[in-house]
């Protein structure tokens, strides 16, 4: 470990590598309507897959009615509350204009935006970094269940 300015701040050394691999992939995914769907097992295949070492990884959901995020992944309540905070922030009665596809059309592409589309993770010693309690999840918007597409791109080192 390297010390920092401060005794109570320690940092592992610096892991130093070129880039020698870019590998990319769309990860299709049938969502079962409004909710989480946890991909965590199909990044951390494509990571083993394409043998990267170190690098990073991106996610990028190609619609505007879905996100993505990295949530805690222990107990169950914590996505029935965030949906129910989504919810709260983008209702499907709030007499939105845009209404196409529904009336949860116009709240799925707010909470889009209040979300993230994309996400970038780093890969060292060929693991995803991914905290205890972490997970990757693909967030379903709409209410009927999708197909999303989510490219994942890692830009790295082989190991």
């Amino acid at each position: 470990m390297v010390r920092a300015e401060s005794d109570r701040r320690m940092r592992s050394p610096a892991s130093v590598s070129g880039v020698d691999r870019v590998a990319t992939s769309v990860l299709s995914i049938s969502s079962e309507g409004e909710g989480f769907v946890d991909i965590t097992t199909d990044v951390r295949s494509f990571v083993r897959e394409i043998s990267a070492h170190s690098g990073v990884l991106t996610l990028f959901v190609r619609h505007t009615s879905a996100s993505l995020t990295i949530q805690e992944n222990a107990d169950p309540d914590v996505l029935k509350d965030l949906t129910t905070a989504l919810r709260r922030l983008a209702p499907a009665d709030g007499a939105w204009r845009h209404t196409t596809e529904g009336p949860d059309d116009m709240p799925a592409h707010i909470k889009t935006m209040l979300t993230a589309t994309s996400l970038q993770i780093p890969v060292l010693k060929s693991e995803v970094m991914l905290g205890t309690w972490q997970a990757v999840y693909l967030v379903e918007h709409r209410a009927r269940p999708h197909r999303r597409e989510v490219v994942l791109q890692f830009v790295g080192a082989a190991g």
